[in-house]
């Protein structure tokens, strides 16, 4: 009997043991499994340290989705409860650098973890479902070369800045392929189509045809493994990638065999030199067949998706009658809507929203309410990320009821001055959530067209839409650097970026790099001219710029060769120094004009001078180093004559960049290895040439120079050199 009470009782505390299991753990239990993939992000960056957070997502049903976080730390355990994994992820890494702990940015991570955990407690909700992430040009511009393994850190790294709709381009030529194949393609035929690697953006745009091919087929495979990783991270995240879809482009021979298909050879693109591209008309029945085998395609080869990007009239001017525009207009935009509904019921539409500030004059309120007319508010979204140059959203009624995104594009063509406007972004977004004119706004954050530079301003950027701007940019940038640089930083450090953030980070535009329809980040980065002798000035303030590098390198000695301090104060001197080579080209070119020989060769010299020392100073920055963009060209290869390929690409891309219009330093890059092998090689050319005409008391003949520096430029990207 004894035996038999303390079986009843062993079997009621069994009971009421069970009963707690299923009561309290349920939701760590069912939880486990949909955080995995947050717990995992969060292992990779801080080690065994992850197993003292506490994940959980919590699904709260509400008429609008709203994204939300709680953390809460004691001295061993940090809970988080959140909405989605991203908003785990960007909970866990806010947590982390508020105390001071950790850093992640493209030129390094920081990461000091404390032996316990401070007290902690904090709760935030944004009002934008969607933080979106990546312009399309970023794929030729930055990732034509990432393996899946720098793929996998920058979804890690969106998925801490708590992005959750990224556009996903990679891999869509494999889709392409077997598309035009299916329509009667040849391979050669393919081969004489698609573009090298490095343009492909633009010809899935729309705007070129075959430049610098051929795709090689190792690349299309490549690619496509690539990208079914990427897609199945991204979605197991809880991200929303956005896809491609068909926008009408064809290739030339696939207009060549529908001779009765009304099919639009269109002008070709940004000042001509570049093949024509094909547009197929909306009313044509093959567009809905080709647009909804596209999407079949890509199902089959990446899974089902909720968001496809398609973009007809991209810097191109719709091929529509003057006497029937808007009811043609509504009728592309009726007929891509359905080919997407009907290939993927209940996906969005995602358009860019760049063609409306690119091209005003064409683009009225009549001719874009025309083009949306015919789509559902709810299943088209506009991404309005040029706010930093155009106000769109503004100029059109917030898209007429549409969804639709704001953000900024900040970086164009990779090239990287040091700027940003941090006080303007806060603004901006304040003034945004109290207009009563945003209507449908859903979404905001950046789509650079490159990557790896700048870093503060995305870090920003993306803590905005969970702030709503509420913390000062003094206060917020003081946790931001104890977390870049450690505990140890000094009143002096403090002081410098103050002075950072009123003198280069308070530009919201970095006018000089499109300057007179010449492209360049700085005025010794863009082909030489005489015509720079009328510049009137960079913008920001190179003297406050100064004060802050002085203070900087002061600091210096304080850190280590490796840290993101070091690399910090590179980047003050390299923008200082190059603001510098600009005022002494402008004085330079004024002596030798003026027969003042004396003062142009001492500025010859110190230009020489200058820009070696600025090329030698950034050596010091792995991240910023034309040898690795190079090599990571050539390693991509799966043969030599792939790699050669590449790497002409590679080249091609940031200096030449293709066509008769002023593309040319489009992509301009401030690395190591750019000033002393590329642009000083220029400049010294022009400048001689222009001695010479002084001395000999001859005209001058810009143009015939010019010509002389573009086939020099040719045979830089044709020679092999790695620099």
């Amino acid at each position: 009997m004894r035996r038999n009470g303390w079986a009843i009782k062993i079997r009621s505390v069994f009971s009421f043991f069970v009963m707690l299991l299923l009561a309290v753990p349920t939701v760590y239990g069912s939880n486990e499994g949909k955080t995995k993939e947050a717990a995992a992000v969060l292992e990779r960056l801080i080690g065994k340290r992850s197993n003292e957070f506490d994940l959980t997502i919590v699904e709260k049903k509400s008429p609008t989705p709203t994204e939300w976080f709680e953390v809460k730390a004691t001295a061993k355990r940090v809970q988080i409860k959140a909405s989605s994994n991203t908003a785990i992820c960007y909970a866990a890494y806010h947590f982390l650098r508020d105390i001071g702990a950790v850093v992640v940015s493209w030129e390094g991570n920081r990461i000091d973890l404390p032996a316990s955990w401070p007290k902690y407690s904090k709760k935030e909700t944004t009002p934008f479902q969607y933080r979106e992430y990546l312009n399309a040009c970023a794929f030729g511009y930055t990732t034509p070369w990432w393996e899946w393994q720098r793929w996998e850190q920058e979804i890690d790294w969106m998925a801490f800045h708590g992005i959750n709709l990224p556009t996903a381009m990679e891999g869509q030529e494999a889709v392409w392929q077997q598309l035009w194949k299916e329509y009667g393609l040849t391979d050669s035929q393919l081969q004489a189509h698609f573009a090298g690697p490095a343009f492909l953006p633009w010809q899935r745009m729309g705007n070129i045809n075959s430049l610098e091919g051929p795709l090689p087929q190792n690349w299309i495979q490549k690619k496509e493994s690539i990208q079914k990783k990427i897609l199945q991270r991204m979605r197991s995240l809880g991200m929303h990638p956005v896809v491609p879809a068909f926008s009408g482009y064809v290739p030339k021979a696939f207009a060549e065999k529908h001779p009765n298909s009304k099919i639009s050879e269109l002008k070709s693109w940004s000042g001509g030199g570049f093949e024509s591209t094909y547009l197929l008309d909306s009313k044509d029945p093959l567009f809905k067949e080709v647009g909804k085998r596209f999407i079949e395609i890509y199902t089959e080869i990446y899974g089902p998706s909720d968001f496809y990007l398609a973009d007809s009239f991209n810097e191109i001017t719709p091929p529509v009658s003057k006497e029937h525009k808007y009811e043609e207009l509504a009728d592309y935009g009726k007929t891509i809507f359905e080919t997407i509904n009907e290939a993927s019921p209940g996906a969005t539409w995602v358009m860019q929203g760049w063609l409306f500030g690119d091209n005003k004059e064409f683009w009225t309120k009549e001719a874009t309410k025309a083009f949306l007319s015919k789509v559902p508010n709810d299943r088209l979204m506009i991404q309005d990320y040029a706010n930093d140059r155009y106000k769109v959203w503004e100029n059109q009624e917030a898209f007429y009821g549409k969804q639709w995104t704001y953000g900024y594009v900040h970086n164009y063509g990779g090239s990287n001055p040091v700027y940003g406007d941090l006080n303007f972004y806060k603004n901006e977004l304040t003034s945004l959530l109290k207009n009563p004119m945003k209507g449908n706004v859903v979404g905001y954050g950046t789509m650079p067209e490159g990557l790896n530079n700048n870093s503060i301003v995305y870090e920003y950027i993306y803590d905005l839409p969970w702030s709503q701007g509420k913390e000062s940019v003094p206060d917020w940038l003081d946790k931001y650097l104890k977390a870049r640089y450690g505990k140890s930083v000094t009143a002096s450090v403090f002081q410098a970026w103050q002075l950072l953030i009123e003198s280069v980070y308070s530009t919201k535009y970095w006018e000089t790099r499109w300057w007179d329809s010449r492209a360049g980040a700085y005025f010794f980065f863009k082909r030489p001219t005489l015509k720079i002798t009328e510049f009137k000035g960079n913008p920001g303030d190179k003297e406050k710029l100064k004060q802050a590098l002085d203070l900087l390198k002061n600091e210096a000695n304080q850190f280590d060769k490796n840290s993101l301090f070091d690399y910090d104060w590179r980047e003050a001197s390299r923008q200082y120094y190059s603001l510098c080579l600009d005022e002494d080209l402008k004085e330079c070119v004024a002596a030798y004009q003026s027969n003042d020989l004396a003062k142009a060769d001492a500025l010859y010299q110190k230009i020489e001078q200058q820009a070696l020392q600025i090329d030698k100073i950034i050596s010091g920055q792995p991240s910023n180093n034309l040898k690795y963009w190079l090599q990571s060209a050539w390693d991509f290869g799966s043969t030599s004559d792939e790699s050669k390929l590449y790497l002409k690409n590679a080249k091609t891309l940031i200096t030449l960049w293709g066509g008769e219009g002023h593309l040319n330093d489009y992509a301009s890059r401030a690395w190591s290895g750019m000033y002393k092998d590329f642009y000083w090689p220029r400049w010294k050319m022009f400048l001689q040439a222009v001695r010479e005409a002084t001395v000999n008391h001859q005209p001058f003949d810009e143009l015939k120079e010019r010509e002389t520096i573009k086939q020099w430029e040719t045979k830089w990207c044709e020679s092999q050199e790695m620099h």
